[in-house]
This record gives C-alpha cells, structure tokens and sequence, in this order.
C-alpha cells in the first residue's frame, strides 16, 4: 500500500495534513494514536469509506479490512456468514476459511448463531471474514478486542505467518500492544504519521 499527501478536514479542523506511508509486501506494521488523533478518518480514507479532500492511496491485489464494529447478522449462523461471503467474493470453496478458523479455534462455533456469541468469539468471525479471501493488503482495526489470551497469542502468530507469506499488514490500535513482534511503527499525531520504531533488516 503506498500512501501519499493525504490531506482532510472537517471546516477548518484539519485532521490529516500531508500524511504518507509506505507498506511494502512482507511487512507487519502497526499505527498508533490518542482519540482524536485522526486514527477513524485515516482508516475511512484507507479502507475506501471515505475519499480524501488531497492526496492518493493505492494499493495492489485484492484487500481485507477489519474494523473494530463487528457488523454480523445475529440470525445467521457463523456457518452461514462464511457460505454468504463466500458467494459475494467469488471463491470456489472455504479452505482458506477453514484454516483461519482452526487458527483461532473458531470451527467448533460453525453452527452456533452470532447473536449467541461472545464478544471476543465475534472478533474472531470478525477476522475470519476479513481473510478469507487471501487478501494481498491487509488492514486490521483493534483486531484482537475481546480475545482472551491464548486467542491473542494466537492473533499475531497468524500476523506472523500472512507477513512471512508476503502480505502486507497493517494494525491500528490507540496502544502500542507488542510492538517488538511489528516491523514498523507509526504514531498519528497533529494529523501527521511519525516515526516510532523501526526494526532493522
């Protein structure tokens, strides 16, 4: 994902002003920053909700975003969001679904309907959904809410393995959670991205 002179406002508040970023393939990144900061205007502009008063963002392959609202029909049964994403993506089967599910021990709630599930058992579905059809770009919003430990554990291992498969991945959180298992990191402050960690090659 390549990220250039985003700018936006609202009246004469800027909230972004000039922000860039690269995001190359094979890197797991994260971005951090206070409320208020511009952390929701900046996933808008990302994700493709919203279009930027300047500047450009582009990236290559299909894309996946995760965003903190977890937006399931709780009549549907976890089984049934994965046929009905399945249908509107395209893809020929549920393998990939599958393998994230295991991932997350996820595959035990298959016939369990959504509104009979936990919060941190949403998140997972949440996840799943985002993923499921392999996804070159990546961009996950608070991910790991409502997972218990071992759940978020297991939440970055599965970072670890899409980053090493090549994909670009992209954390936003209001804090810095374990930022020695990221590549880069970025904090958003008076509408600008800053350095705050880089690990070297």
């Amino acid at each position: 994902m390549e990220v250039r002179d985003v700018r936006h406002a609202y009246g004469r508040r800027e909230v972004l002003r000039g922000l860039g970023l690269d995001l190359p393939p094979g890197v797991l990144a994260g971005i951090v920053g206070e409320n208020g900061a511009g952390k929701s205007t900046l996933l808008k502009i990302l994700s493709g909700e919203l279009r930027p008063q300047r500047g450009t963002v582009r990236h290559e392959g299909r894309f996946g975003y995760c965003p903190q609202d977890v937006v399931l029909n709780d009549a549907l049964t976890v089984g049934q969001h994965l046929e009905f994403f399945r249908v509107a993506q395209g893809l020929p089967d549920l393998r990939r679904a599958g393998e994230i599910m295991e991932a997350l021990r996820l595959a035990e709630y298959v016939d369990e309907r959504a509104g009979l599930l936990s919060g941190g058992t949403r998140q997972k579905l949440n996840l799943t959904l985002a993923l499921m059809h392999d996804p070159r770009v990546l961009l996950l919003d608070e991910p790991y809410q409502g997972f218990d430990w071992d759940t978020y554990q297991r939440f970055w291992e599965l970072a670890a393995r899409l980053r090493d498969a090549g994909r670009s991945v992209l954390v936003v959180s209001h804090l810095a959670y374990d930022a020695e298992r990221l590549d880069e990191l970025w904090r958003l402050q008076n509408g600008v991205l800053h350095p705050a960690m880089a690990v070297p090659a």
